[in-house]
């Protein structure tokens, strides 16, 4: 355990050197591999893996109670040597994505901009946003119900990333391998909309959130399984793959999500501005975005902020120092993606 920890550790200090022999090098062979492995499955074996491995460790700890009395310590060898192994498969199979490069240096934008740079692209957003709401509804005030099943919308993804490789060629993606958790619902009532189950390799979406954020969620969690670890990144790679979907829905489901984003910012920064901004939004804009918001507020829970204070803590483990809050900093890859390809 503890050379696994010193490894990573030190691994972390280069993130060049992770982002060309592993993130670029040996990872994508390893993804690949789960994916032809699993990918085909019609359920989530990663799901199965978590149920049964928690269910034999309580099994396990319950056998060997009265041992911990009288051998504590080779007891305590079997539980850490247990540890150490999925701490190895973690950062092998997945874990070390999180010190790789920063998105931002291997495209090469700028990390910082300024308020002026943020409310052009924001108002940039709100006439694209507003311009497919509108070729979508014939309505201002009316929100955008999309035409897809779940299933359906799985089926479409890949060729959101079938597009955005044609501009990255590292971006691409097959065989797929996305699927709804069976752990849906108490996903929901930890806030969490899906994750990348690191020792499958299977990108795992909530079955229970609003269709409007199928698109994005979706696109999120493959850009976790093609080895952006980092929520910001993956955040951003998700709506420029969904914008580059053929399909009007997915491009509103894109560019919104890139517009939440952004005017959350600005209010952050100054709600006057926001304000004088967020007037220009069609209402059937907000409807949707309050769609969502109504979702996560009626399965809000006192355990939820526990859930996301581990996770938080988690993030700032590796390499997240903002924790939960590293979220809000894809606006700055949003905006500075928008400037560098203005120019």
């Amino acid at each position: 355990m503890i050379p696994q920890f010193l490894l990573v550790k030190l691994l972390a200090n280069y993130p060049e050197f992770v982002e060309q022999y592993y993130s670029n090098g040996l990872y994508p062979f390893i993804s690949k591999a789960f994916r032809f492995t699993l990918g085909w499955l019609p359920f989530s074996f990663g799901d199965l893996v978590y149920t049964f491995g928690s269910l034999y460790a309580l099994l396990w700890f319950y056998i060997n109670r009265k041992r911990l009395r009288k051998d504590s310590r080779n007891w305590l060898v079997d539980v850490f040597a247990a540890v150490a192994i999925i701490y190895g498969a973690f950062h092998l199979f997945w874990g070390l994505n999180y010190h790789r490069l920063p998105l931002h240096k291997s495209l090469h934008l700028e990390r910082d901009y300024t308020t002026e740079q943020l409310v052009e692209v924001t108002q940039n957003l709100i006439k694209k946003s507003n311009t497919l709401h509108l070729e979508i509804t014939k309505n201002d005030t009316i929100k955008v119900d999309i035409p897809f099943s779940k299933s359906d919308i799985f089926k479409m993804v890949p060729t959101s990333y079938d597009n955005l490789k044609k501009h990255f060629p590292h971006l691409e993606y097959y065989p797929k391998s996305l699927k709804k958790s069976i752990y849906s619902y108490p996903l929901t009532y930890m806030g969490f909309s899906g994750y990348l189950n690191p020792l499958t390799n299977e990108a795992q979406v909530d079955g229970l959130i609003p269709v409007y954020k199928f698109p994005t969620t979706s696109a999120h969690e493959i850009a976790h399984q093609l080895g952006f670890a980092a929520e910001n990144e993956a955040n951003f790679i998700g709506f420029l793959a969904t914008i580059s979907h053929d399909n009007i829905y997915f491009k509103y489901s894109g560019y919104t999500f890139a517009l939440r984003f952004c005017l959350n910012e600005i209010y952050r920064r100054d709600e006057a501005i926001y304000e004088s901004i967020v007037i220009n939004v069609n209402p059937g804009i907000l409807k949707n975005y309050k769609e969502v918001r109504d979702f996560w507020e009626i399965h809000q829970n006192p355990a939820e902020p526990l859930f996301k204070s581990f996770y938080g803590n988690f993030l700032k483990a590796n390499k997240q120092s903002k924790g939960m809050q590293s979220y809000n900093y894809v606006v700055a890859l949003i905006v500075n993606y928008f400037e560098n390809k203005s120019k």
